[in-house]
């Protein structure tokens, strides 16, 4: 009985010097538990992460035939122009999957424009592999100033495939460089990209 008396004493002092020094520590949008012996795991990934991404557009060819009409200026591509896209992403992140919204820049060889899109990527956690495979859709609309008075505006749809080289496997952030193909301003396009998630 005195034994028993004795653990149960223990016990209860041992759990009331332990939550005394029980914090609550704010960390992004989460409150964590700091119990003693009981740290914050440095490798967990955030919740939200950005994307910088510069890029090559390859014309390919248009994807619809008009017959010539009155105020008709040609294609909105007319002289088969290839482009530079240079792109801004902020989003969240959901164990493997990545979605957020984009801004775009577009040039093709003297015309500009402008991008608006959401940007879904799928990038597996390889266990002690910095080096993993993506898959990538954006979806959107952009804007180019052409050779018609207002310019014209598209949809947009990409998909892609590329590698992801990770700077610590446990983490989100590193370097990838993608290809695919892209629909948009009456042609089909091949992107070439580099980016940067951080």
């Amino acid at each position: 009985m005195p034994r028993q008396l004795l653990i149960s004493l223990f016990i209860i002092f041992y759990s009331v010097s332990g939550f005394s020094q029980m914090q609550f520590i704010r960390d992004d949008e989460f409150l964590l538990l700091n119990y003693p012996g009981l740290k914050k795991n440095k490798y967990a990934k955030k919740r939200f992460d950005g994307k910088a991404e510069a890029g090559f557009l390859k014309f390919q060819l248009t994807t619809i035939q008009v017959d010539p009409a009155p105020g008709w200026k040609g294609y909105n591509l007319n002289e088969e122009q290839n482009g530079i896209n240079l792109n801004g992403i902020y989003g969240m992140n959901l164990n493997d999957f990545f979605a957020g919204v984009g801004l775009g820049y577009l040039y093709f060889e003297g015309i500009h424009g402008g991008a608006i899109f959401t940007d879904l990527m799928f990038v597996p956690t390889i266990r002690k592999s910095q080096i993993s495979p993506l898959l990538n859709l954006k979806i959107g609309f952009n804007h180019i100033w052409n050779q018609y008075e207002h310019g014209k505006t598209s949809a947009m749809e990409e998909i892609g495939i590329g590698v992801f080289y990770r700077f610590d496997w446990r983490k989100s952030e590193g370097v990838y460089l993608q290809t695919g193909v892209l629909l948009t301003q009456q042609a089909l396009l091949i992107p070439l990209r580099l980016g940067f998630r951080f």
